[in-house]
């Protein structure tokens, strides 16, 4: 696999802003209710207690892995602009629903002042985001194996079936009914409300449309593949991060079956996601920039063995 033609610089944008947005991320960690308590959510006590543990889960991982894309990324390494899409939705996922959730007239709290952090984080995964995509070019990319299609496939179906019927269905007919009941719903509406819009609005299609295509094969879904994947298994270890926090807390609505259940769900997602990043991380591929620049790929690419 050869370049022809000069190498294209670094994006110092897209890494500079991935390198933020992970520092973001850990300062909002340590500052909320897991660390220092210095913000303080307007919600109950089981909403923080999963906040904390997304908190958890954003400090040793999602933190981590921005910085360190975006480390690869100003060393011209492909596989930071790869890594950089799954902390871009990660942490526009979770900055918009910080900065909105909440009730303000319910609880007390002081979380409306850090809005400008959340509202930087957003600008910074959509900045990510945006020139993540642009700087990937299909044609370096490894080809995945019909193995690792259909993982991603059944992974990505099986996460969006989850989250409609196991998740997000029974609280619904709750909410739909005369007399609710759903401990969650009475407590925190908003959040309840907004969580369900998101997930079903925008997170179940885009998980659909990725598993179906996986399972067709063919690889002009790429990048949408990496995004996906790596959100999930960042996802999936925040809602193990939360179970956990909330059965240490010993929430009411923890328990032990479902904190083991989202921890084996978090290690699936994990391992899927490792399976599907292995070939870009691996040491031969270091000198291999992707994204677009004045070099032309020549070498074929080659296909991803599982």
């Amino acid at each position: 696999m050869t370049m022809s033609g000069s190498t294209p610089a670094p994006d110092r944008v897209l890494g500079t802003s991935l390198i933020a947005a992970g520092l973001g991320t850990a300062a909002v960690a340590v500052l909320g209710p897991l660390v220092t308590g210095v913000i303080r959510y307007h919600a109950s006590e089981s909403a923080v207690a999963q906040v904390a543990g997304g908190d958890l889960a954003g400090l040793l991982l999602a933190a981590p892995v921005s910085i360190v894309a975006g480390v690869l990324v100003l060393r011209r390494h492909r596989a930071g602009t790869v890594l950089a899409l799954a902390p871009a939705g990660y942490v526009g996922y979770t900055a918009t629903q910080l900065a909105l959730g909440g009730d303000v007239i319910r609880y007390p709290g002081n979380s409306e002042r850090f809005f400008p952090l959340f509202l930087g984080l957003l600008v910074l995964a959509i900045v990510i985001a945006v020139r993540a995509w642009r700087g990937l070019d299909p044609a370096t990319l490894p080809v995945a194996s019909r193995r690792v299609d259909r993982t991603v496939g059944v992974f990505a179906l099986a996460v969006a079936a989850f989250l409609v019927l196991g998740l997000h269905l029974p609280g619904l007919l709750d909410a739909w009914s005369p007399t609710p009941s759903d401990p969650g719903y009475l407590a925190d509406p908003v959040v309840f409300w907004l969580v369900k819009l998101m997930d079903l609005g925008l997170v179940v299609p885009a998980l659909v449309a990725v598993g179906g295509g996986a399972l067709r094969g063919g690889d002009g879904a790429q990048r949408v593949r990496y995004a996906a994947v790596g959100w999930m298994a960042l996802l999936a270890t925040a809602v193990a991060g939360m179970a956990l926090v909330m059965q240490a807390r010993d929430d009411p609505a923890a328990s032990v079956p479902s904190t083991v259940a989202f921890a084996c769900f978090a290690g699936i997602g994990l391992a899927v996601a490792g399976m599907v990043f292995r070939p870009v991380l691996a040491p031969g591929s270091s000198t291999t920039p992707v994204g677009q620049g004045p070099g032309t790929f020549t070498g074929a690419v080659p296909e991803v063995v599982e």
